[in-house]
């Protein structure tokens, strides 16, 4: 029997295998108000129809500064909550999980769409000066970010507080906190972007705070029956930087907090990072995070083919699998795994005359 398309429940919900699509950032909202569109209701509602247990959004900003670019979406107003419910009815209706990330990009705000190159939008067109923990520019060519005063930083709490609420309202399922990726948690973990001398820097528990904070508030605001996920880099790969050995106390202390399952993935923090890239070559970390903590873990990272997927998920190396490009390369990868290991997938009515 195939690990890999049996249930996994978190709480009270029960997902139907552990194929999960990870968050992929689109940079098509509408209007530049972070408005999702047809196309993502195309985009997520395929991955859903094509098989996988949860389907998550793209880096969700909680405040219309924490947009990645001026095109990313954001559950900072109601007119985003009405939109995401017409998407996560859809999820939902194809036997998946509607989930949610919920997003601040920090100092690497206000830049372009990919494919425009990337770099960043000053506000004179039509772009904002990001925030950080410390006044450090991401890169050269970068802006200097401004600095968040204590009181900014508990405003931010208040905010991921009150896109929970909003996402709870949208009908999403499950809800993650990006902590990631050299967005603006990770930059608070860092010592190497945190140079803080208040309550949210300095030490490990200094540092760690905000996450923690999130953590509670995002959970405060939720049903109790919800499973809450939190995504981080486990290691940033520098020196002296933030490790695994961080990312394990810190996911103990995030067990403690409610949360459910940790994410895990790496880098994205300084542009100097040094990493060898290979198949599955962040599931490490899902293993060790698993086993030394007990928490469910989640694998990303060049994760391609039926037989690894199942591979990890069997051998413990984590709970579930989550796919990015490959899901951007075939949205019915599920579908094709189970055939390929032999397992049972209901496909949707419309299609199974070709199964």
């Amino acid at each position: 029997m195939s690990v890999l398309f049996t249930p996994i429940r978190l709480r009270g919900l029960e997902m139907r295998n552990r194929v999960w699509v990870a968050p992929m950032c689109q940079y098509s909202a509408d209007n530049a108000d972070g408005v999702p569109t047809d196309w993502h209701l195309v985009h997520l509602g395929s991955r859903a129809s094509g098989g996988a247990g949860l389907v998550m959004t793209e880096a969700t900003a909680v405040t219309d500064e924490g947009r990645i670019t001026p095109w990313d979406l954001g559950i900072y107003n109601e007119e985003q909550v009405t939109a995401f419910s017409r998407i996560t009815k859809f999820i939902e209706s194809q036997g998946a999980a509607p989930a949610i990330q919920l997003a601040h990009a920090g100092r690497k705000a206000s830049t372009n769409r990919p494919w425009l190159g990337g770099k960043p939008v000053a506000p004179v067109d039509g772009g904002w000066v990001p925030g950080a923990p410390s006044a450090i520019a991401y890169n050269e060519g970068y802006p200097q970010p401004h600095e968040y005063t204590t009181a900014e930083v508990h405003g931010i709490i208040d905010a991921f507080a009150a896109a929970a609420e909003r996402s709870v309202r949208a009908g999403f399922r499950v809800i993650e906190i990006h902590s990631a990726h050299g967005y603006l948690l990770h930059q608070f973990l860092s010592p190497h972007t945190n140079l803080r001398t208040d309550e949210f820097g300095g030490s490990f528990a200094g540092r760690t705070k905000l996450t923690l904070d999130i953590a509670k508030a995002v959970r405060a605001a939720m049903p109790t029956t919800m499973p809450l996920l939190v995504r981080i880099s486990a290691s940033e790969y520098v020196d002296e930087g933030w490790d695994l050995d961080h990312s394990v106390a810190l996911s103990t202390l995030l067990k403690d907090a409610g949360v459910d399952m940790i994410d895990c993935s790496s880098g994205g923090n300084l542009p100097h990072q040094k990493l060898t890239v290979y198949p599955g070559y962040q599931v490490g970390f899902a293993r060790a995070i698993r086993e030394a903590t007990g928490i469910s873990t989640g694998a990303v990272g060049l994760i391609s083919e039926p037989n690894q997927a199942e591979g990890i998920v069997a051998s413990g190396d984590a709970d579930v699998v989550l796919l990015a490009r490959e899901e951007l390369r075939d949205p019915y990868w599920p579908m094709r795994a189970a055939k390929a290991l032999g397992a049972e997938h209901e496909w949707p009515v419309q299609y199974a005359r070709a199964k």
